[in-house]
């Protein structure tokens, strides 16, 4: 007898629900859990990403959406219907794949309408054409797909997909072949396109950029459960775990002892300094915990110099390494108790940049820090991995 997982609570009723919802989603090959008891609600029309290393099990959830994979337990309800064990074709779902997975032996147009074809559409030539106008393609509709570069075979899979409505596209680490700048304008135009057409984009990835770029909500997903959940600036801003606060960008990760709690403010002991964290972006239980803050929140100035930023002034630094980046300058900075900090500074000009050898002082404001549990490890997720999981 099947057994119904109780819904966490924020999480819609499954079966009038118009996104998708995935209930107690689990997979595990053999004794290996690659997805563990997966609630997750994605909202109709929005733009999803899913965020995680190699096997963290974000690629493994999209193939059991697709019907590629089944699950081991657990469902998947696609706007009020269960597809958990329906066929792939038998899904209003499309994928599109990293490699596009094109037919060379037709042209573009033609591959755009080999759906509709299938499906003895109508109009198929007024819809192709509309969808090739979308992803700015009209002009090279008579071209095979070996006559295009890799962005524009990436737009014909996606206008291939996009043709048949799917009520979900998935998206398995669409960009992954292409190069930086590419890719960069690939994000704003798979946002465009996502925006116009109104349709529920899933996206996997392991860059966390492209994650943030793109996506109006982002899971970051490790060892097969989802670390934390929001809008990208929240993930960044206010991580609730080491590994979402390393992941996502870099962070400087510093023991302290929590000294004091008010109703907004907690102050921890620092090897010898008090500094102030908001308290709710205080995420330790106990009376020990990582005083994080992300390094271009950190300002770097002269010995004794008075900073702009109240409450957190720690003295007796030491650069360490100091890399220019153009827009900016990226420094170590040895601290008294030992730790190197990082710093990532503007080149504005008010500032000169420092050298090797040079003593500083450093300063945050207390409205930028987090304070996460001291019982996670202070280096998970600094690994970033890339390939698929």
């Amino acid at each position: 007898m099947s057994q119904v997982a109780e819904v966490p609570s924020g999480l819609a009723d499954a079966a009038s629900y118009d996104g998708l919802a995935l209930r107690a989603l689990t997979k595990h090959f053999g004794s290996f859990y690659a997805v563990r008891e997966l609630d997750l609600d994605v909202p109709r029309g929005s733009f999803f990403a899913l965020l995680g290393p190699s096997g963290c099990g974000k690629t493994t959830t999209l193939r059991m959406v697709a019907g590629l994979e089944t699950p081991s337990s657990g469902s998947i309800v696609l706007a009020g219907s269960d597809i958990t064990y329906a066929k792939p074709y038998q899904r209003p779902v499309n994928t599109v794949f990293q490699n596009y997975a094109l037919f060379p032996h037709l042209d573009i147009f033609e591959n755009v309408a080999f759906g509709l074809r299938r499906r003895k559409k109508k109009n198929v030539d007024d819809e192709v054409r509309a969808m090739l106008d979308l992803v700015e393609l009209g002009t090279q509709a008579r071209k095979k797909p070996a006559q295009l570069s890799g962005g524009q075979q990436q737009r014909v899979a996606l206008a291939r997909a996009l043709i048949n409505r799917p009520e979900v596209l998935l998206l398995d680490e669409p960009l992954g072949a292409l190069d930086l700048k590419l890719r960069r304008s690939m994000q704003i135009e798979i946002k465009r396109i996502q925006v116009e057409v109104g349709l529920t984009f899933i996206h996997v990835t392991h860059d966390q950029e492209e994650a943030m770029t793109m996506a109006d909500t982002v899971a970051v997903m490790n060892a097969g459960v989802i670390e934390q959940m929001g809008a990208p600036a929240e993930l960044y801003e206010n991580p609730r775990s080491t590994f979402v606060a390393n992941f996502l960008g870099q962070s400087n990760l510093i023991e302290g002892t929590v000294k004091s709690r008010a109703a907004d403010l907690v102050t921890v002991g620092m090897h010898g300094i008090d500094v102030s964290i908001a308290a709710d972006r205080a995420h330790a239980n106990g009376d020990r915990g990582w005083i994080g803050i992300r390094p271009e929140k950190v300002l770097i100035g002269e010995e004794g110099e008075a900073l702009d930023a109240p409450g957190n002034t720690i003295p007796g630094g030491v650069v360490t390494d100091v890399s220019f980046n153009g827009v900016s300058t990226q420094y170590l900075v040895q601290m008294p108790w030992g730790q190197e900090l990082q710093v990532f500074s503007q080149n504005t000009g008010r500032v000169r940049i420092f050298r090797v050898g040079d003593k500083v002082e450093l300063s945050w404001r207390p409205e930028y820090a987090f304070l996460l549990d001291a019982s996670q490890d202070a280096t998970a997720g600094a690994q970033r991995m890339d390939a698929d999981g």
